[in-house]
């Protein structure tokens, strides 16, 4: 199984991180440059910070092990956070917290998920979800928003689309079933987030990409 584990590196320079982050790239690709594809530790930096992903989580620790040792011969001294993906409640979450197995852990993390959406909804004034209805003409498109209208859910109409906005996925999901049935013939319905949630939420740039760091 390909999970995802993530490695964060503080520092407390900002030039730091860049020097480390480029004594990490330039040592792995002279040290192994036939690193399998699945064994890639991606890095990333965000200021005073690096960020460390690997499908594995052998592959952060033995990077781990590499910062720890540049660092000590820089006097760097790094702090260190591991932390493991959690898809179900889309987290990162501790190490040592198991990934959900069973139906009603999943659906624990899932609640958490659908709470979190909508508290940071509230917070920032702004849906993270919309349900998208392309109308076949402009006048399916208009009879569509006038229906929403006189129901008072808040939507717009841009020529022969309707945008609901929703404060998270599973509403924004029961929402659309709602509108394949209710919708005028023809129209297709879809979900998305939006793009200031995808905004919001983008990583750190990456800057390298090396391998070996595993076993």
């Amino acid at each position: 199984m390909n999970d995802d584990w993530r490695l964060r590196v503080m520092l407390r320079d900002p030039e730091h991180a860049n020097a480390l982050a480029g004594n990490l790239a330039a040592s792995a690709i002279a040290r192994d440059l036939s690193t399998r594809l699945q064994d890639r530790v991606v890095i990333s930096r965000d200021g005073s910070e690096l960020f460390l992903y690997a499908g594995a989580r052998e592959g952060v620790d033995g990077a781990k092990q590499v910062i720890a040792q540049l660092a000590a011969e820089h006097d760097w001294q790094p702090e260190f956070e591991l932390k493991r993906w959690h898809a179900t409640s889309e987290e990162w979450e501790d190490a040592d917290v198991p990934l959900p197995t069973t139906p009603d852990e999943q659906a624990a993390e899932r609640a958490e998920l659908m709470e979190r959406e909508r508290e940071e909804a509230a917070e920032q004034g702004r849906s993270d979800f919309e349900v998208r209805v392309q109308c076949r003409s402009h006048a399916d498109a208009v009879h569509l928003a006038e229906q929403l209208e006189s129901e008072g859910l808040p939507h717009a109409r841009r020529w022969r689309y309707v945008i609901v906005g929703a404060t998270d996925e599973d509403s924004a999901q029961s929402l659309a079933e709602r509108l394949r049935s209710e919708a005028p013939a023809g129209s297709e319905v879809t979900v998305e987030g939006t793009a200031g949630a995808a905004l919001a939420g983008r990583p750190p740039n990456v800057v390298a990409l090396f391998g070996g760091l595993g076993g």
